[in-house]
């Protein structure tokens, strides 16, 4: 059963209940169209800011009943003094299509923050990280590099190598504050054409640790670049999810040992992930 957030005070006994059982009505600060279909949402969620972390999703729900199922969308940015939190997403279908009307001021039910987000470097870890964010798989990397500033990660120890299809580009000025920039785009017309592996490739990018999202088949090849290369990798895996707690086991991905949850090998990506070091998953 999920319970309604009602007020702040019930937040003290969020660690106990779970992030998956509490659901609460955000309120529109915020829309914009960042590119074509892909929009950008400033939500007021109150004291649930506090706990959210990089790599983390929250689920939407429709106004619409006939839509049951909650939209899942990775968390770009955190403002835990404002208590808001931004998303930033493609319209895919009518659910999405619907959260791009919002309008400032209106109200959307959410449950989250959801998931296992990435494992962060402290402030004593002088190594170059290298953050790779592919189309709708960028935005969750900024919170990422973000926090890793915030953390006292210096940014030109943070490189972030950002895929995109075309010279419809977003978020390049955000992330500029926090990492060093590198651009890509399947065609070329902005950056180095390619993908984000060519990217590290051409601009000659070192680094003792990656982190990416993106679609699977670029996290297949980021797989085996930082195999090849004895890199440690965190990629997280994006996949349609039903409940987004782990209880229905739609989203599951191929594993090396066996999950104690299903006892054979597999992961539930809402649950367990959505991010998992690169050796523990086959894609």
């Amino acid at each position: 059963m999920i319970c309604f957030l009602q007020s702040a005070e019930q937040c003290q006994f969020v660690k106990e209940v779970g992030m998956d059982k509490i659901k609460y009505s955000a309120t529109v600060l915020k829309n914009e169209e960042l590119q074509p279909e892909i929009f950008s949402l400033l939500l007021e969620v109150g004291e649930i800011a506090e706990y959210a972390v990089p790599g983390q999703f929250i689920d939407l729900y429709s106004k619409e009943k006939s839509r049951m199922l909650p939209r899942p969308i990775s968390i770009c940015d955190v403002d835990k003094a404002a208590k808001t939190m931004k998303i930033v997403f493609r319209i895919a279908g009518e659910g999405t299509r619907e959260f791009s009307k919002l309008a400032e001021g209106e109200k959307v039910d959410v449950v989250g923050p959801l998931g296992k987000g990435y494992d962060l470097p402290s402030a004593e870890d002088e190594n170059d990280h290298i953050l790779l964010g592919g189309g709708i798989g960028i935005p969750p990397m900024l919170y990422l590099a973000k926090t890793m500033s915030e953390v006292g990660i210096p940014k030109s120890n943070i490189k972030t190598v950002l895929g995109f299809r075309d010279d419809n580009t977003f978020l390049v000025p955000e992330f500029e504050k926090y990492s060093e920039v590198y651009i890509t785009s399947d065609n070329g017309a902005a950056g180095v054409k390619g993908n984000v592996i060519d990217g590290i490739k051409e601009y000659g990018i070192t680094g003792n640790n990656i982190y990416a999202c993106g679609p699977t088949p670029m996290l297949r090849g980021i797989k085996s670049y930082a195999m090849e290369n004895g890199i440690k990798a965190q990629i997280s895996l994006e996949e349609r999810m039903a409940c987004g707690i782990g209880a229905c086991l739609a989203c599951v991905v191929k594993t090396e040992e066996v999950d104690d949850h299903s006892k054979v090998k597999n992961k539930r990506i809402c649950k367990d992930g959505p991010v998992f070091y690169a050796e523990e998953v086959n894609l």
